[in-house]
């Protein structure tokens, strides 16, 4: 935990605002998710709330465990590889551009008529696209030729779905992916799994 911190205490509060939603009535559990949602009516009425807001709150409790697991699989080495200035950096990138560029498309998808006008309102929280951030930039972290495996599987996980079901969601994990990869520059200089010292034969 010493060695990522900023991986614990995300996870911590992602525990507590999961133990409200547990914790809250029906009514309430609905307004609390839409409150901090990231969706364009929030985004339009109350940006950094919706921004902030909606990395710290999981739609459904039970899910807690699962991103607990991604969180010390993922997360953790790379805020420990980085450092927490460089990880922070990467995942709330992620986690803003690909909230608004996914929710833009939604914009441009209800004025063209494709999507009803209920999708600005549409519940839209979880850490999935921070997470997405993490899992693009670990790729410099393994050795090759294990890299490149993880970079095909990884890029079939996130990119199929989009290519199946077009959904935003799935736009922004792949925006996601993208910005992760694209912080490569963050990791010159630092060791590769199992890299030998600089003149070990």
């Amino acid at each position: 935990m010493r060695s990522s911190p900023g991986t614990h205490v995300w996870l911590a509060v992602i525990a507590l605002t999961s133990l409200v939603i547990a914790l809250s009535p029906h009514g309430l559990e609905t307004y609390l998710l839409h409150r901090n949602s990231s969706n364009l009516h929030q985004l339009a009425h109350h940006p950094m709330r919706a921004l902030l807001g909606s990395a710290f709150w999981i739609e459904d409790p039970a899910d807690l465990l699962l991103y607990a697991v991604l969180f010390e699989v993922f997360h953790a080495p790379v805020e420990r590889w980085l450092g927490t200035p460089k990880w922070l950096f990467t995942v709330a990138t992620a986690h803003i551009a690909a909230t608004l560029i996914s929710q833009q498309v939604v914009l441009v998808a209800i004025r063209l008529h494709d999507v009803p006008r209920s999708m600005a309102h549409v519940v839209d929280i979880g850490v999935s696209y921070g997470l997405a951030a993490s899992i693009g930039v670990l790729t410099y972290r393994l050795p090759r030729p294990w890299r490149w495996l993880y970079l095909v599987c990884v890029l079939a996980f996130f990119l199929v779905p989009l290519a199946a079901d077009r959904t935003y969601t799935d736009l922004g994990h792949a925006i996601s992916l993208a910005i992760g990869l694209a912080c490569y520059p963050l990791t010159r200089g630092k060791p590769v799994v199992h890299e030998p010292p600089h003149g070990a034969h």
